[in-house]
């Protein structure tokens, strides 16, 4: 197991404001680890997945970003991206006119260079919707037009395993879902797991149910921009028992 990923003591601010959200976040995922960042509204969750994947609404102030050994600072979200570094977003985009084949083929062919033939993608793409409970003629329709909150998150999970990432950053993947919907979708990252053991994957989330799904190795305690508490899973049942108002001096 070999080092993936590491965050040296980062801050970061709105682009446009004064304001610091991060505030010395440190953290290192290792290949195939799982770790799962925790913590109430406003301290700094997305703020975190939008900074790591280098979009402009955020400036890091300092502090650093390494993947696989290399200082990734400064690299545009694109570099990142083609680099394996995935993000699915809270709320994800639609997209009018450019259906959920076409958005792929092109994401792919930028990623890794591949122009999978159409058939090959539609044959893959079909497999992996079938595996997240998800109707085929989605693979036609325009990306996330039209989805309903569940379906978008599931489709997040297919573009996922479809683009192989080497680290899967997933914000808040379980929001706004019903139970049967979120094991759908912890069944789909546990595939994904199974298929690839050596990716590392970032949770972002506000629930311990889906930590329940998922299993991950480490649980994170993130307040006021700071990890102030790491852990096993167990750490995230204690969170549930005492909230986070327990934490928030560090205790």
């Amino acid at each position: 197991m070999s080092e993936l990923f590491r965050i040296d003591d980062l801050h970061a601010k709105p682009a446009e404001a004064d304001t610091k959200i991060l505030r010395g976040l440190s953290l290192t995922v290792n290949t195939g680890e799982v770790h799962a960042i925790m913590g109430p509204n406003g301290s700094g969750k997305s703020t975190l997945a939008t900074t790591l994947l280098g979009a402009p609404e955020y400036e890091v102030t300092s502090g650093r970003i390494f993947y696989k050994g290399e200082d990734i600072s400064l690299w545009p979200t694109e570099v990142r991206a083609k680099a394996g570094i995935f993000l699915a977003f809270q709320y994800p985009q639609e997209i009018a006119g450019v259906s959920v084949i076409q958005f792929l083929r092109q994401a792919l062919s930028a990623r890794k260079g591949i122009d999978l033939s159409v058939l090959e993608l539609r044959l893959s793409i079909i497999d992996w919707m079938k595996r997240l409970g998800m109707d085929s003629s989605f693979v036609d329709r325009y990306l996330n037009e039209g989805f309903s909150g569940g379906e978008k998150k599931r489709n997040e999970i297919m573009q996922m395993a479809i683009l192989e990432p080497e680290l899967a950053i997933l914000d808040e993947t379980d929001s706004g879902l019903d139970i049967d919907a979120l094991r759908i979708v912890a069944q789909g990252i546990r595939e994904v797991r199974q298929d690839r053991p050596e990716i590392g994957i970032v949770l972002i989330t506000h629930y311990q149910r889906l930590l329940d799904e998922v299993k991950p190795d480490f649980v994170h305690i993130l307040i006021d921009g700071r990890i102030v508490k790491s852990g096993s899973i167990e750490l995230a049942a204690e969170l549930e028992k005492n909230g986070y108002d327990a934490y928030r001096t560090g205790a």
